[in-house]
């Protein structure tokens, strides 16, 4: 669990998030921190960390005088892992998820591409022994198990491609895979074509073959798209 997960001020965190991100404090509205932390029953110290974390995702802006002021959706921190938990938790799930996937259509073949350039021998390793666990788990309903190697595949693959800014976006894509577990909005046991080609994504890097790699990575996102047009419509 994150700093942000712990203590009073995450329980706040917790249930003011979400509700600012589902639009129960539309744009514009005001929050009172004083009024806030008597319905929290928590201290104003509590309250004003909280909040603290909230602008910090641009989510809420504080002016003296004025209030807690929550800001319009286009100023959000949309890659804040932490929004992107929130959002995914509400009703605006399908977008949200088509959103992130396409996202990923556009940086994850390109990275791929450049980690088969890249990617030391440690990594194509790691990059093997993932792509062996999303094996071994994706029979028999391991949905879990098999989310804790796929999240571990692709944050290699974005690291091993050795552009820092694609690295960054492994939480990103970490959260866009759990949101797709742990809402439902998966099979119950992964496409096993899917799982295929993680695994020969995982040999094109080996072997240094950057134009398949791209390809399989393509091939990979767009199934996840597709299974989005049948479980999120």
């Amino acid at each position: 669990m994150t700093t942000r997960g712990r203590g009073l001020h995450g329980h706040v965190l917790e249930t003011l998030g979400p509700a600012i991100t589902a639009g129960e404090y539309p744009p514009g509205s005001v929050l009172r921190t004083d009024e806030l932390a008597q319905s929290f029953e928590v201290s104003r110290s509590v309250m004003r960390e909280a909040v603290r974390v909230l602008e910090s995702m641009y989510l809420v802006e504080s002016r003296r005088r004025v209030g807690v002021t929550v800001r319009p959706k286009s100023e959000w921190n949309v890659y804040d892992p932490q929004v992107i938990r929130w959002r995914l938790a509400g009703a605006d799930r399908p977008h949200q998820l088509r959103s992130l996937t396409v996202l990923r259509s556009a940086i994850e073949p390109v990275a791929a591409g450049l980690a088969a350039r890249h990617a030391t021998a440690e990594q194509c390793a790691e990059l093997t022994e993932c792509a062996l666990g999303m094996v071994a788990t994706s029979r028999g309903h391991q949905l879990e198990g098999y989310l804790v190697h796929d999240v571990a595949f692709h944050r290699v693959i974005l690291k091993a491609s050795g552009n820092e800014m694609f690295a960054r976006l492994g939480d990103v894509v970490a959260e866009v895979l759990s949101g797709r577990t742990h809402h439902d909005v998966m099979f119950e046991d992964p496409d096993p074509a899917a799982v295929t080609l993680h695994v020969q994504l995982a040999e094109a890097v080996r072997e240094g073959d950057a134009p398949r790699a791209e390809r399989l990575t393509r091939e990979i996102t767009a199934g996840a798209l597709q299974e989005l047009d049948v479980l999120a419509p």
